[in-house]
């Protein structure tokens, strides 16, 4: 089953590259308005479902599957690097979109034919999913944020077998976040980075519009906005857990990853309908004329209520994104 549904995902990555290239309004409709808005929720909810069926993480399989991996071991210092890399390219990545490549099929394929390509060259070298889904693969850093209350734990479908191929393997773990189990001074400022930050840099991401055609010469705001504001979140975090009892802390990095998730969707999911902030962009469908204008507010409170309610107020036993398999040896 798993692997039926890893294949169909892989099949609908393969088509929105190629709509992307071929037909790039709807594989931007496609790849930026329809699957990636439904991503953090999945984060939130099932975190293993979709490391199970990711299809860069499957890509990053493939040379294991293939015999062609090296199946190297990924010591803590390069851990450590590599989950600093993938806030980079987090932080890198996402504010081109308001740049390129929100309004530019062709570059959003290439970026993600280049990340893919990236995937396979650290699964033939490193074991297992080590090397891309537990290191700089950019929605890694998202996962372990958002995941960290998840309502099912799935059967890992990647690993028959646990061969501890990284110290604190994020999918095994329970009640994971960016601050657990980071045992370098790199993997630690990383964590401290995107947890703190994340709120302010998702808020300043929506204060940008996209654009079109002159979009290089906007760089400077496409990147200062986000990063501008995410500097404001990460000292009020840093404060905040320097005054707060260390009990807290865990409710902290809960609250500020609610904050995150919530604010995302209270510019997001207006926008798809037409409501944003800034006319078209982000628009799936214009339904300004049929909506009524208290929609949008009514929207953007339950979101949040909803986020702050699975994130920090359910009381709930931690759970593991997936079931463990057997420990070989």
């Amino acid at each position: 089953m798993w692997r039926v549904a890893q294949v169909t995902v892989a099949f609908a990555g393969v088509w929105i590259v190629v709509a992307l290239l071929v037909w790039p309004e709807i594989g931007i409709h496609a790849f930026w308005n329809v699957l990636i808005p439904v991503a953090p929720a999945l984060l939130v909810l099932a975190p293993g479902l979709w490391r199970n069926i990711c299809p860069l993480g499957s890509v990053a399989m493939l040379p294991r599957h293939a015999g062609w991996s090296r199946e190297r071991s990924v010591d803590l210092a390069w851990q450590g690097r590599l989950a600093f890399l993938g806030v980079v390219l987090l932080l890198a990545i996402v504010p081109l979109r308001h740049v390129v490549l929100d309004t530019n099929g062709p570059a959003t394929a290439l970026v993600l034919v280049a990340l893919a390509l990236v995937a396979f060259g650290m699964g033939l070298v490193f074991r297992r999913k080590s090397g891309w889904c537990s290191g700089p693969c950019p929605v890694h850093p998202v996962e372990k944020l958002y995941g960290q209350r998840p309502l099912v734990s799935p059967p890992n479908a990647h690993c028959g077998t646990c061969t501890s191929c990284v110290s604190t393997c994020p999918e095994s773990i329970a009640g994971v976040h960016p601050l657990r189990g980071n045992r370098s001074e790199l993997g630690r400022t990383a964590g401290v980075l995107l947890v703190g930050g994340f709120p302010g840099f998702i808020w300043g991401w929506f204060q940008v519009r996209d654009y079109a055609g002159d979009g290089w010469e906007h760089l400077g705001v496409a990147y200062g906005w986000p990063l501008a504001a995410m500097l404001v979140t990460l000292a009020v975090f840093i404060v905040l857990r320097r005054v707060l009892p260390p009990r807290t802390r865990g409710v902290l990095v809960r609250a500020f990853a609610a904050a995150a998730v919530a604010c995302y969707y209270w510019f997001r999911l207006p926008a798809l309908v037409g409501f944003g902030p800034f006319p078209g962009d982000g628009m799936l469908v214009d339904l300004t004329a049929s909506l009524a204008p208290w929609f949008p507010i009514a929207l953007q409170a339950s979101t949040t209520v909803l986020f702050v309610y699975l994130l920090v107020l359910r009381s709930a036993a931690r759970r593991a994104w997936t079931v463990r398999p057997l420990i070989l040896g």
